[in-house]
């Protein structure tokens, strides 16, 4: 009786009276004590104040209930539907709706509710994967904001792969400790990308030049990224590279000759298809025709193994003499045994010209590091 009363009143009163009397009856329908007849009925009354012509009276229900888990279902529902001020209140708090809920409020909703279920104190990892494959900029920034976004690898990378080119998402992921290696990779591609691409980049260096100058640099970040990548996302990171066809032979041998060597078995086995273990086995303790067996099981031609199988032999002798100077150690060792050669097959004079020009650039880099200690020690 008193609901129906309740009825009757709110077609006549006031709006600002409704509202009142909406936030009342959504704290009486969670606080109260009622009997099932009277608990129907004002839910039935909530029902009808959906429909009430007043955006206040809808918003006052709407902070009654949204943070209550008991809040009817069917209202929560509504009122998320309904004009941005009303439904933020449903979509930021609620604790009713599942996670399918959400991911169809995302599917069918505006940038407006997204951004809403995005600032969630918690976002299930299903619900980030919607946004993060529908969202815009907007959404994904306020997702890498969230620390109750739970945002798995697969989402994370997503995200990169969409927005790598917007400074101010890739920040966000770059600031991540736990990044994995294979994202970083992909995030520097862009950067990379972006400056090759670049006008006024190209006008004052030559677009020639630059795609020499961007790809060598390319090449010493992602090697540098394989060599610091933790063992487990080894893994990940290696497959990344193998099908963005990255695991070239000149890269692999970068890779070698730098001293990455968990990088490149996980490479080797990753294209070898062999254990882990024995691939790492036969790199420090197999002997000439095992390690050339493996190369060529990898996809490495006999010419180009040949030169490998080299490479890995000084490498074991450079580790134990003197690790810091890695790359110089192993390329002028090629160098002047493969030069002294008559007429070595063009892959292998393609490969070892490769293998000068990263000695090279390590010897500039290391007379850069001395210059600058030098500078540092006269101030």
């Amino acid at each position: 009786m008193i609901i129906e009363a309740f009825l009757r009143w709110a077609e006549t009163a006031k709006a600002e009276n409704r509202a009142r009397a909406a936030n009342a009856l959504g704290r009486a329908y969670l606080q109260s004590e009622m009997p099932r007849e009277e608990r129907t009925a004002a839910e039935m009354a909530m029902t009808y104040l959906l429909d009430d012509p007043s955006p206040r009276v809808r918003l006052s229900l709407a902070e009654a209930v949204a943070a209550s888990a008991n809040a009817p279902r069917n209202v929560i529902l509504s009122l998320a539907e309904d004009q941005p001020e009303i439904a933020g209140q449903v979509i930021l708090f609620s604790p009713v709706f599942t996670d399918a809920d959400l991911v169809d409020l995302a599917l069918r909703g505006s940038d407006v509710t997204r951004v809403l279920i995005a600032s969630r104190g918690h976002v299930p990892r299903t619900v980030c994967a919607a946004l993060c494959e529908i969202g815009g900029e907007a959404e994904i920034l306020c997702l890498l904001e969230n620390d109750g976004a739970l945002l798995p690898h697969a989402s994370l990378k997503r995200i990169a792969e969409r927005f790598g080119d917007c400074a101010d998402i890739r920040g966000l992921l770059l600031s991540r400790d736990a990044l994995s290696s294979d994202i970083r990779h992909l995030l520097m591609h862009r950067v990379s990308e972006a400056l090759s691409g670049s006008s006024l980049i190209q006008a004052t260096v030559g677009s020639h030049r630059l795609q020499q100058v961007t790809r060598e640099a390319t090449e010493s970040a992602t090697v540098a990224i394989a060599g610091s990548a933790q063992h487990d996302h080894l893994p990940e990171l290696v497959e990344h590279l193998r099908q963005r066809g990255w695991l070239t032979p000149a890269f692999l041998m970068h890779a070698l000759c730098s001293g990455k060597v968990d990088f490149f078995a996980g490479a080797i086995t990753n294209l070898s298809g062999c254990d882990e273990r024995r691939v790492r086995s036969i790199l420090s303790r197999g002997r000439v025709y095992a390690i050339r067996a493996l190369y060529e099981s990898a996809g490495l031609s006999r010419d180009i193994s040949t030169v490998f199988v080299e490479a890995t032999l000084i490498w074991r002798e450079a580790s134990r003499e003197n690790g810091a100077a890695m790359l110089e150690n192993v390329s002028a060792r090629l160098i002047r045994k493969f030069r002294l050669a008559e007429q070595p097959p063009a892959a292998t004079t393609q490969l070892l010209d490769m293998v000068e020009k990263l000695a090279n650039a390590e010897r500039r880099q290391t007379a850069r590091n001395f210059a600058a200690l030098a500078t540092l020690a006269a101030a």
